[in-house]
Order: structure tokens, then sequence, then C-alpha cells
């Protein structure tokens, strides 16, 4: 029921209720007390009953799509947290190996500066006696 701000009698607004018909269907009609509106619904005019089903499948359906992103958001988070996972797992297993590999730098000595001067000189001796052979 809805309460009025002016309670001055039936010559106010709200006395009649007038401005609450919203359709052919839907009429008002006076009661005693100017606190109250009743309403009164035409069937000739209202096909409520179609109306209400069809919001009714229209919510399920609704319904259905919310479960869905739902489920759909469940699914995403659980794959989210494995992939961190397995990306923190990795991340643990690089640096283990950095710091193995800077161990054995350290224990064998630096010597793969000295392997790639010799490797690099090594190209360069065969590229020049292919060159030499090449000349005859």
């Amino acid at each position: 029921m809805a309460s009025t701000s002016n309670r001055s009698g039936g010559g106010s607004m709200y006395g009649h209720a007038a401005p609450y018909r919203s359709r052919e269907g839907l009429s008002t009609r006076p009661v005693a007390s100017a606190d109250e509106i009743q309403l009164r619904i035409d069937p000739m005019h209202a096909d409520l009953d179609d109306e209400i089903t069809s919001l009714h499948s229209h919510v399920k359906q609704l319904r259905n799509v919310a479960q869905e992103i739902g489920s759909e958001a469940k699914f995403q988070k659980d794959f989210l947290d494995q992939l961190q996972m397995t990306m923190i797992k990795a991340q643990a297993g690089v640096k283990n190996n950095i710091r193995r590999l800077n161990r054995s730098m350290v224990k064998n000595g630096s010597n793969h500066i000295i392997h790639v001067v010799l490797f690099a000189l090594f190209c360069f001796f065969v590229v020049y006696m292919w060159s030499k052979l090449s000349r005859r």
C-alpha cells in the first residue's frame, strides 16, 4: 500500500489514484482511507499470465547464463592457479640451474672464454687454409 505525504481529503492528487493508471487493464477504485490504493485488473485487456510465463522463462534463461558464466569463471580461475603453480616451479628450477652453473664455473674456473677464443682461432685457420688451397 502506498502512503501519501498529503493527507488532506479527497481533493488531493492521490485521493483518486488516477496517476497510477498505467494500462487499459488496470484501474483504481476509491477506498475509505487516503493511505491505500486498490487496483483492479480487467481480465479482458490483460494477458498477464502469458507475460508472467514469458518473464519466468526469461528469468530461467538468465539464471542459466549466470550459472554458465560462474562455472566458466571457476574453470578459468582454476586454470590460472594451475598455470601460476607451474610457473613458480619452472622459475625455481631455472634459479636452481643457474645456481649450479655458477657453482660449477667457480669450481672449474672460467675456462669457457679460453675455449671460445681457441674455437675462433681454429675457425680462422680453417678458412685461411681453405682460401690458400682454393687459389691453386
